[in-house]
């Protein structure tokens, strides 16, 4: 007997892919989100129109049902819907609200966009109509901007639910459907205003104002192999013959015909034989580097160079051995009434093999009259007398790992200087090399991961240190002692985060000053010494002393009272044990790190100097301040010297509106832009920032340009104030832009 075959409709297959809620089957994460369906209990969602649903909650875990909303919640919901009308398309399954109560408006999902409906992804995940949605204002002084700052296409300047702002500028004004297409691409972690780059105020207005921000990575970094490109090796042969039979892009392990790439660059290569090389040579420099690094000097020779290198892996510090820096040796006299920025700047031109930059002084008496710039680049240290640098390549995310594989290694020589190169950025479209912006924002990342490490305890900016086993036992205290060094002397930005009690422990400053119960922060054992203080009688102080028994008998302060006058000694002994006693060896490891570059010897002879480096947040960048860092070069032709102090009043009043909000740039930017460093390192600037000048044939197409690597700014001699700020802003935003690609 045969069987029926029973074909499967098509009608009941359309409707298990329709969403239960909006009753439509596309398929559109970035408008709708993502599509799911339980296949056991065959119901259809998308993503977005259950998280805006008015009457679900989530009550589940995220593993249970459909991302946390149980199956009969969704149910219930879908039947409680199909009895509201949407106000829309006039049919069933309304599921969404107005969140004003007395507001009857409902919609589906779908239709609310085209209705204007602001859906918030965020707290109780509100939607609001057209009415009551909340709006956004265009301040009266600022200057109507006519493009998208996210597709750069034309934008009518009239705020409303198409077009929004960002609310820390006044002229990055988008598209919603470009910034909503900004935000499903670049996640939480990298979602930021295109022109000022804030992204704290930035996303908490967006979501105010209906933009969905997942959380989640950057797209591009989810793509497999993405940055696959960075790990391919240069292959080829540039000679201008190549001899080799194999042809350009063979390589033999080793012999004459052993491929050799740039030791700069790497993106050029030569066999030993078609270069005319000695066989025992192992480094090389094309021609493309000796030009760019100077025009007229040559570097050493191959042989000098292998040399040179082996004499710095010779020189380089064994473990738990810091190197003292011959820097160190100076005598207290010699320093007195220097600044800290000059004390490291000492230790670090010993690095450098070049004397340290003299003192900042007035604008006006560090004006230089110079033909061109071309002296200031000429100051960069040269290779030939370099010591060889340090190259890290490394992601953003990994920078402590990097860095404490960096100091455990054998290899490793704190002399020689950081050459650092992030992996997984595109800023231009020629092959990434080290630059010094890389090295700064590595020193200012590490500083930061640093201070949220359990080696350290308390709020952030008054850390102390912790007791960590783990830690001893690696040996961690020394090794982040170590990085600190190294960070104050490469360039890194001022600590900051010591607390009074952890620099007073360290180098004996403020002196004449105890320490106290609020100097051991708010752990929880402190809680209960407060408990102790504060007792009033000695029936309270007993009570107080027994809950906080198991710890004061470990610190040897367990004792029988008889009056309230035994408090006073007592808190003095818990104090002492908990932030000196069992923290000995602690400090001790980390102090041993802090002598690396002999940076903790020369904090010991001027403790009061360097005070502001260790404790306390970093002041705040004014105009007068940025406006003072940079010396001025001018020409010696008196008319267009004449014309270039013109420009240098445009670029006072610049960073006067930059500090005063009036610019879409700030002065973080501006310094970023200029020396690649969003605030002025611990050691101060190396060469000395200096400012030259641009003379365009058209001054309609004249943009400032900067070399970070000589900390040198070049502004173009323009004859309006309004061209040189919509220049100087349009140049330091594409940057900002850049960095964040």
């Amino acid at each position: 007997m045969k069987t029926k075959t029973k074909n499967r409709d098509p009608v009941a297959n359309s409707t298990e892919e329709r969403c239960a809620l909006c009753k439509l089957d596309e398929d559109s994460p970035d408008k709708y989100g993502e599509k799911i369906t339980s296949k056991k209990d065959k119901i259809t969602v998308h993503y977005f129109c259950l998280l805006m649903a008015s009457g679900i909650y989530q009550r589940g875990e995220e593993n249970e049902g459909i991302c946390g909303f149980l199956l009969d919640d969704i149910k219930r919901e879908v039947r409680r819907s199909s009895r509201l009308t949407c106000n829309s398309c006039k049919k069933k399954g309304a599921s969404i609200g107005c969140y004003i109560r007395s507001c009857r408006k409902t919609v589906h999902f779908p239709c609310g966009k085209q209705q204007q409906f602001n859906f918030q992804f965020t707290g109780e995940f509100p939607s609001y109509c057209m009415e009551h949605s909340p709006k956004q204002s265009a301040s009266c002084d600022a200057s109507l901007p006519q493009s998208c700052s996210v597709c750069l296409g034309h934008l009518e300047p009239d705020l409303s639910f198409s077009v929004l702002k960002c609310p820390s500028c006044l002229n990055s004004w988008f598209h919603r459907d470009c910034v909503q297409h900004q935000a499903h691409s670049a996640g939480m972690f990298f979602f930021r205003c295109t022109l000022c780059n804030n992204k704290e105020q930035f996303q908490e207005e967006m979501l105010r104002m209906g933009i969905y921000i997942p959380e989640r990575d950057a797209s591009w970094e989810l793509e497999e192999n993405a940055y696959g490109e960075l790990l391919q090796l240069y292959q080829h042969c540039d000679a201008v013959k190549c001899i080799c039979d194999s042809g350009r892009s063979s390589s033999s392990k080793k012999g004459w015909f052993e491929l050799l790439r740039c030791k700069l660059c790497g993106s050029r290569g030569t066999h030993r034989k078609c270069s005319s090389l000695e066989l025992q040579c192992s480094t090389w420099v094309c021609d493309d580097c000796l030009v760019t690094v100077d025009g007229t000097a040559s570097l050493p020779s191959p042989r000098r160079l292998d040399a040179q290198e082996s004499g710095e892996q010779r020189r380089g510090s064994k473990r738990h051995t810091p190197s003292l820096h011959p820097a160190l040796v100076c005598k207290r006299p010699s320093l007195s009434g220097s600044t800290p920025a000059e004390m490291l700047q000492a230790l670090a031109s010993q690095l450098l093999q070049q004397p340290p930059s003299s003192p900042s002084t007035s604008p006006s008496t560090r004006s230089i009259h110079r033909t061109s710039p071309r002296p200031i680049r000429r100051s960069i240290p040269s290779p030939s007398l370099a010591p060889v640098p340090i190259e890290v390549v490394v992601s953003r995310d990994q920078v402590l790992r990097a860095a404490l594989e960096l100091v455990k290694s054998s290899q490793f020589s704190p002399d020689r200087p950081l050459c650092v190169r992030f992996t997984g950025i595109q800023r231009t479209l020629s092959p990434r090399k080290p630059d010094v912006g890389d090295t700064r924002c590595f020193l200012r990342l590490l500083v930061r991961h640093i201070q949220r490490l359990t080696l350290f305890e308390g709020p952030e900016g008054v850390k102390n240190l912790s007791l960590d086993s783990q830690a001893l036992r690696e040996d961690l205290y020394y090794d982040v002692g170590c990085l600190l060094s190294l960070s104050l002397v490469h360039g890194g930005p001022p600590l900051g985060f010591f607390s009074r009690a952890l620099y007073q422990c360290l180098f004996n400053y403020p002196r004449d000053s105890p320490l106290g119960l609020d100097d051991m922060g708010d752990t929880r054992f402190a809680r209960k010494v407060r408990q102790i203080e504060g007792s009033t009688t000695v029936e309270e102080l007993r009570e107080a002393m027994q809950a906080a028994a198991e710890y004061l008998e470990v610190a040897g302060c367990m004792r029988a009272v008889s009056s309230l006058a035994d408090k006073q000694a007592l808190l003095e002994d818990v104090v002492s044990f908990h932030l000196i006693t069992r923290m000995q060896l602690p400090f001790q490891r980390f102090c041993e790190g802090l002598k690396t570059l002999g940076v903790f010897q020369q904090v010991q002879m001027f403790p009061e100097v360097f005070f502001k480096v260790f404790c306390g947040p970093s002041e705040k960048l004014n105009a007068d301040t940025v406006f003072s860092l940079f010396t001025v070069v001018f020409s010696d032709d008196q008319n267009l010297s004449r014309k270039e102090t013109v420009v240098v009043t445009f670029w006072r009043h610049f960073l006067l509106e930059c500090e005063e909000g009036r610019c879409a740039s700030s002065l973080e930017d501006v310094l970023v832009f200029s020396t690649a460093a969003e605030e002025v390192p611990a050691a101060g600037f190396h060469p000395t920032p200096s400012m030259a000048f641009l003379h365009p044939l058209e001054p309609a197409g004249a943009f400032p340009t900067s070399t970070p690597s000589a900390n040198c700014l070049y502004l173009p001699v323009v004859p309006t104030y309004e061209t040189f700020k919509k220049h100087m802003e349009y140049s330091i935003c594409q940057l900002a832009i850049m960095q964040i690609m």
